[in-house]
């Protein structure tokens, strides 16, 4: 295992990226490029843990990877599920949508081409149908 090239221990490129945050957690969730230029997403559940007062917090993380073989199961599955919620509790109050500050919004804005909107929209586009 020593002998593999440095390229093949780095880790693999970002190419899109959105948090979003929700109380303790932040969800990212990352488009990577794998070695054979192919693209999956990577959910990361990201919780504060503190310890204490006299110790720094600590962040308990957590991972999904998800293929693209596997999108359209997944969201099938996730639609159904949200369903299933929806229909026990009735109406759910919608969140304040996320406003970034200036800093977040240049780099969203850098981020966000025509390609990658498209992407967003197949790909996580149905949390805004109702």
């Amino acid at each position: 295992m020593d002998n593999r090239k440095a390229d093949d221990r780095r880790e693999p490129e970002i190419v899109y990226s959105r948090s979003v945050k929700a109380g303790k957690r932040i969800y990212y969730l990352d488009v990577k490029k794998a070695r054979n230029a192919d693209l999956y997403v990577c959910i990361t559940e990201s919780k504060k843990r503190s310890m204490g007062e006299a110790e720094p917090p600590s962040f308990e993380k957590h991972k999904l990877f998800l293929y693209k073989e596997d999108f359209a199961h997944f969201v099938e599955g996730l639609e159904d599920v949200i369903g299933y919620v929806k229909e026990q509790l009735g109406d759910i109050e919608e969140r304040v949508p996320f406003v970034p500050n200036d800093d977040q919004a240049v780099e969203q804005e850098k981020n966000e081409t025509s390609d990658n909107k498209e992407q967003k929209a197949g790909l996580f586009g149905f949390f805004n149908r109702k």
